[in-house]
């Protein structure tokens, strides 16, 4: 007997596309932990101007532009490492990061860098930190050990880094460095297949393919560490309507059998902060949010067919606002100062404070916004607002996982 579906009784799984709406295939491991998927996917409504001889509208003819916008919510929780064949090169039958690695990617554009981790021979509090052998690290790529991620500021040596900021434990000789994946920008950027099956199977399920990323948010110190990512896809695919030939398919694609799918969740307030000229650990953070959008533009004007045939990134836009309580300590106010002369300082955010269950966010150049001043609590607060981000050939941001 037919009954009402609960929002709860769905799967999600994402995957990156070989080419721009062709729908990639998934397994039991492309399955993503997800809070919500906003679909809304109209009609381009252009006006009749043909006289009819009545008020009354006629309507449109079939075959009209679509345009279809998405929004996926997700959050940091426990991943598994898949080991790839070397340090930089993924392996092609695993995940290289955790299963929403590819939304990220979608994101940034750039291929996910693995470290396979290594052994410590030294390490100084100003940074530095030396491996037994060769790291095979690139400038950017992140590190992680005891429970904290750094990113890769500078290579001192085949064997030696220096790091964006200290580790706050020295890793003592003969310390394990643990694997890590990093996510960097590039200047094109991929599209991704996402999946959202529901119970029971004859309910209807749907499949968003080209899905392309515009915008990521990176939310800090909520309830719990937050993703979201929204953007354009090519076409949102049903089970109920679907035809042979759409998305590339012959047919809808059923849900891959249900594996194992085990997480832990981390609360917003675990974390570090690391910001300034001269990075410096910040207790004090409230609350924030990083932010990329890739001012993007989809080639949907093309004579012959309603859906977009291509996308294309503008100008991107990396941005961090975070709030803090001020205190009369030099490291915050040299925020201010910074702020007030234009200063780039670095910015750093750890989510997580575990192995396995750690992100990092890191920012090397920020000219930070003059902080707005929240007096109507017991304590300042200042509220620093979308300080964006420079670089020069595609690093103004790096987003890793450790």
């Amino acid at each position: 007997m037919s009954s009402y579906i609960s929002s709860n009784a769905n799967r999600f799984y994402t995957a990156l596309e070989s080419a721009y709406g062709n729908v990639a295939a998934v397994t039991s491991t492309n399955r993503i932990p997800a809070l919500k998927l906003a679909v809304a996917q109209q009609l381009e409504v252009t006006t009749r101007k043909d006289k009819t001889g009545t008020r009354t509208f006629p309507g449109l003819p079939a075959g009209g532009r679509l345009r279809t916008a998405f929004e996926l919510r997700t959050f940091l929780t426990s991943w598994q490492q898949a080991a790839g064949p070397s340090n930089n090169a993924p392996s092609p039958d695993t995940l290289p990061g955790p299963a929403y690695g590819p939304l990220f990617q979608a994101a940034l554009g750039g291929a996910p860098l693995e470290f396979a981790g290594g052994t410590v021979a030294s390490s100084t509090g100003t940074g530095s930190l030396v491996f037994q052998a060769a790291h095979g690290l690139a400038a950017g790529q992140a590190v992680s050990c005891g429970g904290e991620i750094r990113f890769v500021a500078a290579i001192a040596s085949a064997t030696a880094v220096q790091l964006n900021a200290p580790f706050t434990v020295l890793p003592a000789a003969g310390a394990a460095v643990a694997p890590t994946v990093t996510y960097v920008p590039a200047t094109e950027l991929p599209s991704v297949s996402v999946y959202d099956y529901w119970s029971p199977a004859t309910a209807v399920q749907r499949l968003l393919c080209g899905a392309a990323i515009d915008q990521m948010d990176i939310l800090l110190n909520g309830d719990y560490q937050e993703f979201h990512f929204s953007g354009i896809a090519q076409d949102l695919l049903d089970s109920g309507s679907f035809s042979s030939g759409e998305g590339a398919l012959a047919s809808f694609p059923v849900e891959p059998a249900l594996g194992a799918f085990d997480y832990s969740i981390v609360p917003g307030n675990m974390g570090e902060a690391w910001l300034g000229a001269s990075p410096s650990q910040f207790f004090t953070i409230t609350g924030g949010t990083v932010t990329l959008k890739n001012g993007l533009a989809t080639r949907a004007k093309e004579f012959g067919t309603n859906l977009p045939q291509a996308i294309m990134p503008g100008v991107r836009t990396v941005t961090a606002a975070f709030e803090l309580y001020s205190m009369d300590d030099s490291a915050t106010i040299g925020l201010y100062q910074a702020a007030r002369q234009q200063s780039p300082i670095s910015v750093m955010f750890q989510l997580g404070q575990a192995q396995g269950l750690m992100m990092g966010v890191n920012m090397n150049s920020v000219i930070p916004e003059v902080p707005e001043f929240e007096d109507g609590q017991n304590r300042l607060q200042w509220k620093f607002r979308g300080s964006r981000a420079q670089g020069t050939v595609d690093n103004e941001i790096t987003v890793a996982f450790g």
